[in-house]
C-alpha cells in the first residue's frame, strides 16, 4: 500500500472554511483546531469537569461484553475508568458497515487518540457512537454494487414499515445469509471469500437484531486497535442519562430558542442552516407503542407527532422515571448528552455535522458546556492498480476525476471520435428536405387543406428515420471504441460513482472480498495526518 496526500476541496463551503480555520465559521465554535495547544487546553478544560467513569464503562463493557474482543480493548476500558479522555465519532448502523465513509470515521478516532495520547502523555481511547436511536431504515438497508457500466443499490428484502428505531429492528437469519451470499455471488470468489462468508454467517447466527450486527462487524475488522463501541439506544445506557434527559425536558423551550438564535446569526454571516426546527421542538422522541415519536411544546405540556397525544409535564418525567428506554435524542440534543457523558477530548464529523455543530454553540453555552473541538474526519479513497493504469491509459487526472468525474472527458473523447463530415451530410440533407417540404405543404394546400396532416406525417418519417442513421451510427462508433467507454465507466465507478466521492456510495465487502480482512488493519495503520488533505490509498 501506498498513501498520497492531494488538495481537494469540500463541496460544503461552511466545511471548506472550517477546515481552514476561517472567519466567520471559526466564531461558531469554541476552539480553534488548528492551534498547536487546543487539545491540551481541551484537556485541561476536562479535568475540572466530573464524569461518572464507573458506571460508564461498566455500561460499554456490558455492551461490549459478547462482541470480538482482544488485549487492547480490556486496556481501552480501564484507561476510561480511570482517567482516559476519548476521542469520538458516531454513525447509523448500515448493514455490512454501509458506506466506506463509516469505516474512515473509525479509523479517523482511531488515529487521532493515537497521535494525541503520543502528544499529550495521557491515555485516550477511541469511541464509535452507533445511532441505534435513528429510525431512518431507508437510509441503511442497503449497499451499492458495481453492475457492468452502473453502481446499482442492492436492497435488504425485509421490510419494516413503522418508524421504529433501527436497534429495535430484528432480521431473520436465513433471509439475511442468502442476500449477504448472492452479493459475495456478485463480488465474485477470491482465496479471501470463503473465510469471510464463514465469519459473517457467524456473525449472523449471533445476531439478532441489525445494530448488533453492524457492532460485530465493526469490531471484528477493530477490535486489536481498542476501539470502544456503544449503541445510543442501549437501554442500560438510557438509565445512566436519565437525569440528563430531566435536564433536557426542562429546558427544551430555551433549547430550542438557542438552536434558532445561533442559525439567525449563521444566516446573518451568509450561510444556510443545515437544522430544520420549529420554535415548539422539543428536541426529544418517545417511544409510543413500538413506533418512535417526534415530541413538541404545546404550552407547558408536550405533544407527540404519531398519534398528537398530549402529555403533560409531571406525566412526561414520570414516563422518564419509569421508562428511560423509552426516550432518545434528536440532532440537537444528541451532541449535549454525548458531552455530558463522555469525557471528549473531540469529536471527529463530515463536512455535514461540522456545519450543523456550527448552530449548537448556544445550545452547549446554556447547558455550561464547550463544543469540543470539531475535526474533520480523514477523507479517503482507495484506488486500485486496475484503476491507475487506466487513468494513465485515458490521460485523466486522478485530482481532477475526484473533483469533477469523467464526464468532460469522456464527451471530449467521444467528439475525437465522430465522423464530423458525416453528421454534416445528414444535417444538410435534413435541411434540404424540410425546405422541399414546405414548398410541397404550400402546393398541396392549394388542391386541398386535408392533405397537410399527410405531409407532415411523411415528413415524420423522414426526420424519424435521421434520427435513427444518426443512432445507430452512435452505437456503431460506441461499439467499436467499447474498450475505452469501457475504461470510462470504470474509473467513474471507482472514483466517483453516483457522481459523488467513492466513499458515500462503495462498501468495505468487495476489498476485504478481495484482499483479506488485513485490508482494513493495513489502512488503519498507515501514517495519516490531519491536515486537511485527502488521503489516496494505492493497492
Amino acid at each position: 500500500m501506498e498513501l498520497e496526500n492531494l488538495n481537494i476541496p469540500a463541496i460544503n463551503q461552511f466545511a471548506s472554511l472550517y477546515i481552514k480555520q476561517k472567519e466567520p465559521v471559526t466564531s461558531f465554535f469554541h476552539y480553534n483546531i488548528n492551534q498547536p495547544d487546543v487539545y491540551r487546553e481541551r484537556l485541561n478544560d476536562l479535568t475540572i469537569r466530573d464524569f461518572d467513569r464507573e458506571e460508564l464503562t461498566d455500561c460499554i463493557a456490558s455492551y461490549m461484553r459478547d462482541l470480538p474482543s482482544s488485549r487492547k480493548v480490556e486496556e481501552s476500558l480501564k484507561k476510561l475508568r480511570s482517567g482516559a479522555v476519548s476521542v469520538v465519532a458516531g454513525q447509523q448502523a448500515g448493514l455490512l458497515t454501509g458506506p466506506l465513509y463509516t469505516i474512515h470515521k473509525i479509523i479517523s478516532v482511531i488515529k487521532l487518540a493515537q497521535e494525541q495520547e503520543s502528544a499529550l502523555d495521557h491515555p485516550v481511547v477511541p469511541v464509535f457512537w452507533i445511532a441505534g436511536e435513528d429510525h431512518d431504515y431507508q437510509e441503511v438497508n442497503h449497499i451499492y454494487q458495481e453492475k457492468g457500466i452502473q453502481m446499482e443499490k442492492f436492497g435488504y428484502p425485509e421490510r419494516v414499515l413503522e418508524k421504529k428505531m433501527t436497534s429495535d429492528i430484528s432480521f431473520d437469519k436465513n433471509v439475511m445469509k442468502n442476500w449477504v451470499n448472492e452479493i459475495i455471488q456478485a463480488l465474485g470468489e477470491s482465496r479471501h471469500t470463503k473465510k469471510l462468508v464463514s465469519e459473517l454467517n457467524q456473525m449472523i447466527e449471533r445476531e439478532g437484531d441489525i445494530v448488533r450486527f453492524f457492532a460485530h462487524f465493526v469490531m471484528h475488522l477493530f477490535k486489536d486497535f481498542g476501539l470502544l463501541v456503544i449503541d445510543s439506544a442501549y437501554p442500560a445506557l438510557r438509565k445512566i442519562e436519565k437525569n440528563h434527559f430531566h435536564h433536557l425536558i426542562e429546558s427544551s423551550q430555551s433549547i430550542t430558542n438557542a438552536v434558532l438564535e445561533q442559525q439567525e446569526e449563521i444566516r446573518n454571516n451568509g450561510f444556510s442552516t443545515q437544522l430544520d426546527i420549529s420554535p415548539n421542538a422539543a428536541n426529544l422522541f418517545i417511544s409510543i407503542n413500538d413506533e418512535r415519536a417526534l415530541l413538541e411544546r404545546e404550552g407547558s405540556a408536550f405533544k407527540e407527532k404519531n398519534a398528537g397525544d398530549t402529555i403533560t409535564m409531571e406525566g412526561i418525567l414520570k414516563m422518564l422515571d419509569e421508562a428511560p428506554e423509552r426516550f432518545s435524542n434528536n440532532v440537537v440534543t444528541r451532541p449535549l448528552m454525548q458531552e455530558w457523558l463522555f469525557p471528549t477530548l473531540a469529536f471527529i464529523g463530515g463536512p455535514g455535522e461540522i456545519a450543523y455543530w456550527g448552530e449548537l454553540k448556544k445550545v452547549f453555552e446554556h447547558s455550561g458546556l464547550k463544543i469540543p473541538p470539531v475535526v474533520p474526519r480523514l477523507s479517503i479513497t482507495i484506488v486500485e492498480r486496475e484503476v491507475e493504469k487506466k487513468l494513465a491509459s485515458l490521460g485523466l487526472s486522478l485530482t481532477q476525476v475526484l473533483i469533477e468525474g469523467v464526464s468532460e472527458k469522456r464527451e471530449e473523447y467521444w467528439c475525437s471520435i465522430k465522423e464530423p463530415s458525416l453528421e454534416r451530410e445528414i444535417a444538410e440533407l435534413e435541411q434540404f428536405l424540410q425546405q422541399k417540404y414546405t414548398h410541397i405543404r404550400e402546393k398541396s394546400e392549394r388542391i386541398h387543406r386535408g392533405l397537410n396532416q399527410i405531409v407532415d406525417k411523411n415528413l415524420s418519417i423522414h426526420l424519424h428515420q435521421f434520427d435513427y442513421l444518426r443512432k445507430r451510427t452512435d452505437k456503431a462508433l460506441k461499439d467499436k471504441y467499447e474498450k475505452t467507454f469501457s475504461d470510462f465507466a470504470k474509473v467513474e465507478n471507482c472514483l466517483r460513482p453516483n457522481e459523488g466521492p467513492q466513499e458515500r456510495t462503495w462498501n468495505t465487502l468487495y476489498f476485504l472480498n478481495k484482499y483479506g480482512e488485513n485490508f482494513i488493519q493495513d489502512v488503519t495503520s498507515l501514517q495519516m495526518e490531519f491536515d486537511g488533505t485527502h488521503k489516496v490509498v494505492y493497492v
